[in-house]
């Protein structure tokens, strides 16, 4: 499918007849064409050919990809070294918000990814033919972005004219900007959308430092293919740096397997409930948009590609019977239960006696239920443990010694990283066990911020206390990636709001023991609707635009956002040169004294920290001489050693 439905020299385009320009545009349209889209074109050709005729060495380009958004830019026109892009809304008189970010949304999707439009002027207009109202002024952000400009049927001629009387630049090659590099990285959430739609993980995943996600892939599709071909059954271990894509390659494998192979079956599984029921919904919505189908109705399809693991699990509870997929994919494998916490809720509360095992030794007995062949691929984050009762990777070896050594174990040599094993030895875990390493299973490249790939590092050298080395790092991240603090948290609120733009979604976050930020507004205990808050829109109070509803780490690991607000309680403070430890209980805080939830703590603000794809402003408050719980020194300690790092102050 070409980029372009047609494209043409101004000087032409006005020479060619409207019904050979239409022709072309209806022969490039792979759906069926309604009178609609047809009359808005002829009135959109209409309008051109008169606005455009003092500029016969411009290009003019018709319904222009773009992968990422999902969509097509109505008119792209380049001119004097300026990409101007065009929405038209015929016959409205108003300029709608949710146009004006529709096509302030293509613009920065050019800018971000677009390799030709990296370093070029970007002028988004939104053209109600019907209005009386035309922008008479021109605001250019630092990026090269214009603020969205109001235009008519009868305005353009005039607003590009201006424009490129003060902004003219070098001249661009049509060809080339048409057929430039486009190296998006989308969230999960896009990413599984357009998945869903039958695309290929490369087409949205082109990434300009080089990524393997379709190496991982094809590698764990070979091992399938293997498993399925000798009768055996492995288990593949999928290792990667925060935000390298570990979900979206669990994602793309069970795509990959469903669109092509009907004799195979897997499932995505995950126990992080937030993050299933925002994918759910998200993809439900998403195909009964477009295959104008009940919500219900998609949403029954979409559950069978993607569950949350405890009702799959306790599905296989009630039956012996072999489960329908042969492959299931295991997201945050590390964050399974361990043997106590797993025994004590069959218990407790689904009634099952004698119940002796680990999440990771039930569910590969699950899978062994197969006579022949199965396939189970984890996919684990470090650094990522978050919950009391999560047994870590070294679990699944565990169970694989104990019952399973028919099972052959394929994994990196990553996974020996102090953040996946901590002091654990990887070879001692391994020993008596089948087992073969592949580089292809580890994702060594961060994708969720695409301004930045050393944010991972600057936050964990953050919270390491290594100073000299956040320091560099932070040094090197600004200028692409912003990082700031304040004390005020309507500060925060307003710099976020004009960071944003289009539909770049921001919301607020703090920790679930953030339990002193009440005061704010910052309500932990009450738990947000994590559908309505990732995925509705402006004009809904329970989204996260409204920046009233706080998302925890529990609601937010796997997910991101735009730009977010860190709100920083006392729970982790700084003192005495170094972290300490708190969990407030009752009508005061207690020191946490056990290794394994400070570590929790430190991976809980790990986890917020790096939710953002753009930037970030982290709020600490000043604290209170009046209230015991909000003392001003719970709170100085970390303000001040953020401040010795660098972190800008707003």
């Amino acid at each position: 499918m070409s980029r372009a439905y047609y494209h043409a020299k101004v000087a032409d385009f006005i020479r060619t007849p409207v019904s050979d320009v239409l022709g072309q545009l209806t022969r490039q349209h792979v759906f069926s064409l309604e009178d609609l889209q047809r009359n808005a074109w002829v009135e959109e050709i209409q309008i051109l050919k008169r606005e455009l005729a003092s500029f016969p060495q411009a290009e003019v380009i018709f319904e222009y990809s773009i992968p990422r958004v999902g969509g097509r830019i109505d008119v792209v026109v380049l001119h004097a070294g300026i990409v101007f892009v065009l929405e038209f809304k015929v016959g409205e008189s108003d300029h709608h918000r949710s146009a004006a970010d529709q096509v302030m949304d293509y613009a920065l999707d050019l800018k971000n990814f677009h390799k030709e439009s990296h370093q070029r002027i970007i002028a988004p207009l939104l053209v109600a033919t019907k209005s009386k109202r035309a922008s008479a002024s021109y605001s250019l952000a630092p990026d090269g972005i214009f603020e969205v400009v109001h235009s008519h049927a009868n305005a353009l001629q005039r607003q590009i004219s201006e424009i490129i009387n003060r902004h003219s630049v070098e001249f661009i090659e049509p060809e080339k900007w048409i057929n430039s590099i486009y190296m998006p990285t989308p969230t999960i959430i896009e990413a599984a959308q357009v998945m869903y739609r039958g695309h290929n993980v490369r087409e949205i995943t082109q990434h300009e430092a080089g990524t393997n996600l379709d190496q991982t892939a094809l590698a764990v599709l070979k091992i399938i293919d293997d498993s399925r071909r000798n009768q055996k059954k492995s288990i593949c271990l999928i290792t990667g740096v925060p935000g390298a894509g570990k979900t979206l390659a669990g994602l793309n494998i069970a795509n990959q397997i469903h669109n092509f192979e009907l004799t195979q079956h897997a499932v995505f599984l995950s126990g992080n409930q937030p993050l299933v029921d925002v994918l759910q919904e998200a993809l439900a919505r998403d195909s009964a948009r477009e295959s104008k189908i009940k919500k219900r109705d998609s949403m029954h399809k979409v559950k069978s590609f993607i569950q949350i693991i405890h009702h799959y699990r306790d599905d296989a509870i009630a039956v012996e019977a072999p489960p329908f997929e042969n492959i299931a994919i295991f997201d945050e494998a590390q964050r399974a239960w361990d043997e106590s916490s797993l025994t004590s809720f069959m218990t407790r509360k689904k009634g099952v006696r004698n119940f002796n095992q680990s999440e990771p030794e039930f569910l590969i007995s699950i899978l062994d239920r197969h006579p022949d062949w199965a396939v189970i691929v984890c996919l684990i984050g470090g650094g990522q443990e978050i919950n009391t009762g999560e047994a870590g990777i070294s679990e699944w070896f565990r169970a694989v010694k104990k019952q399973y050594r028919h099972w052959d174990i394929y994994l990196s040599s990553h996974l020996n990283d102090s953040e996946y094993l901590g002091d654990q030895d990887l070879e001692h875990l391994l020993r008596g066990i089948n087992h073969q390493y592949i580089n292809d299973l580890h994702l060594a490249i961060p994708l969720r911020s695409f301004r930045s790939e050393k944010m991972a590092a600057f936050v964990k050298s953050l919270l390491d206390l290594q100073t000299d080395e956040s320091q560099q790092l932070y040094r090197d991240l600004k200028s692409n990636y912003p990082i700031v603090m304040t004390r005020d948290l309507e500060q925060a609120k307003t710099w976020i709001r004009t960071k944003a733009r289009g539909t770049e979604r921001y919301g607020l976050t703090a920790s679930s023991g953030a339990k002193r930020l009440r005061n704010f507004g910052i309500w932990v205990q009450s738990k947000i609707d994590a559908p309505t808050w990732f995925l509705n829109d402006k004009d809904d109070i329970r989204s996260s635009y409204f920046l009233e509803e706080t998302a925890t780490e529990f609601d937010i690991q796997g997910l991101e956002l735009d730009w977010t607000i860190v709100c920083w309680d006392a729970d982790l403070r700084f003192e005495h040169n170094q972290f300490q430890h708190y969990n407030f209980v009752g009508t005061k805080w207690q020191r946490v004294k056990i290794e394994q939830r400070r570590m929790y703590l430190k991976n809980t603000y790990r986890v917020l920290l790096t939710r953002a794809r753009q930037g970030l402003v982290i709020f600490i408050p000043h604290g209170d001489e009046k209230d015991r719980t909000r003392l001003p020194e719970f709170y100085d300690g970390t303000y001040q050693y953020l401040k010795s790092i660098g972190i800008d102050e707003i």
